[in-house]
């Protein structure tokens, strides 16, 4: 009998434990209302026990989301800066009037934790692949913030992982659970357009920057900034305080390439992310084209046009997209507004209008499908088809020229320049 057999399934102990307790002991055992799930609270057997890898500013953000839900416990924390361990630790022994959470360096000594159920991983992007098929292969679901993949290699070999492993995986797209761009992506979905011509995605911009190389300055002790733990898998480069980050669009610095994609995967994994979406979640675009006029057009196998358009965008917010069909359209932004083609297209429905693009429904997806094993919205085939297009796209433009991509061989076609930009060495000992 395996060592999993034996052992009881932590949400069954408390149930077992009392039924044991009452037929052995005569005297009477006061047993706290919490335990229970009494008074509106959530039996420690029916929680899901988290752990969080890369807390800074965004992570702080959805780590709130996370404490908000009743059926959370949040017992540890790791991160490269001293700082923010501290700070994380301060939350959530805030949270519960403990001083309970556990503090980490290493993410892999919080993956060995087998109390831990299921971590959210918000690490700048050069970590989110690595950290998140890691944890995959400790018998962990994941919440991870995105973009998730640096390269299509990457997103290849991560949903290929959470398939073989079983794992709930929910990149962070949150919009993938807000009322309104639900609504315009299956409008598209569903033929109320008519047949669908174009989608139209709003990235930051539209530059393929590469990493750059800022001098070397003073190291940290390594308590105060793990930097080699920081780099991680990307190549090494001397320490500098601007590199901290992780986000730096700085002229000749920043890990933008190295440690992101740029622009177009930044906010593309939000906005293609939608568009993929509305196609139904197909595979990505075979064809890419340079961009021009502020607009970069790849087509689908189906001949829908999926088009990055850099200016003279929507006004409904940020992340804005547009569904064009024969019959009808619809556009939908963080505004939490929807502007369609005709009234029509509502048929009746309310639709409702949330500011701000919070992440706490998203948050709660991930929580119900940890429970029932089913896919979240964000799941990782999702990613991987929205992240290939944009990591396409971007080769496109670093190019300069037309590329075409192979949905079944997984490479672009006679091209041997665009295929030597499908993925990156990792350092050692880094491994996907």
């Amino acid at each position: 009998m395996t060592k999993q057999a034996t052992q009881p399934h932590r949400r069954r102990f408390l149930k077992t434990s009392l039924a044991t307790t009452g037929s052995a002991v005569l005297a009477p055992t006061i047993i706290p209302g919490s335990a229970l799930g009494l008074n509106g609270t959530v039996a420690p057997s029916e929680r899901i026990v988290i752990g969080g890898i890369g807390i800074g500013n965004r992570g702080t953000y959805d780590l709130g989301c996370f404490l908000e839900q009743p059926d959370v416990q949040f017992v540890a924390v790791c991160d490269v800066k001293e700082s923010r361990r501290v700070a994380v630790k301060k939350i959530a022994d805030n949270k519960y009037g403990n001083d309970n959470c556990s503090t980490y360096r290493d993410f892999r000594e919080l993956l060995d934790r087998k109390d831990i159920d299921a971590v959210l991983i918000a690490t700048g992007p050069n970590w989110h692949a690595t950290a998140a098929m890691t944890a995959a292969k400790a018998g962990k679901d994941m919440y991870c913030e995105k973009p998730v993949t640096k390269n299509i290699s990457q997103s290849l070999i991560l949903a290929d992982t959470m398939r073989r492993t079983g794992r709930v995986f929910q990149a962070g797209t949150q919009r993938r659970n807000l009322p309104h761009f639900a609504f315009a992506c299956e409008l598209a979905r569903t033929g109320k357009l008519g047949k669908l011509t174009k989608v139209f995605a709003h990235p930051a911009g539209m530059q393929a920057l590469m990493s750059g190389w800022l001098p070397a300055e003073p190291e940290p002790d390594q308590e105060v900034v793990d930097w080699n733990m920081y780099l991680g898998p990307a190549a090494w480069r001397p320490f500098n305080k601007k590199l901290l980050d992780g986000f730096n669009f700085e002229k000749g610095g920043g890990f933008v390439g190295a440690f992101n994609g740029g622009g177009v995967l930044e906010w593309g994994s939000h906005c293609v992310d939608l568009c993929q979406w509305a196609v139904g979640d197909c595979l990505p675009p075979v064809e890419y084209n340079a961009p021009k006029d502020g607009q970069l057009v790849a087509r689908y196998e189906n001949g829908t046009e999926l088009i990055f358009r850099e200016t003279g965008w929507i006004p409904l917010g940020s992340c804005p997209v547009r569904f064009e069909g024969e019959t009808g359209w619809v556009e939908a932004g963080d505004s939490g507004k929807l502007v369609l083609s005709s009234p029509a297209l509502l048929a009746g429905r309310t639709v409702a209008e949330i500011d701000g693009y919070p992440a706490t429904f998203h948050v709660r997806d991930f929580l119900n499908c940890v429970k029932t094993r089913r896919q979240p919205k964000g799941n990782a085939d999702a990613a991987c088809n929205a992240h290939i297009a944009c990591h396409a796209a971007n080769i496109a433009l670093l190019l300069g020229r037309q590329v075409k991509y192979d949905n079944k061989k997984h490479e672009f076609i006679d091209d041997v320049q665009a295929n030597r930009l499908r993925s990156e060495a990792l350092r050692e000992p880094w491994r996907l």
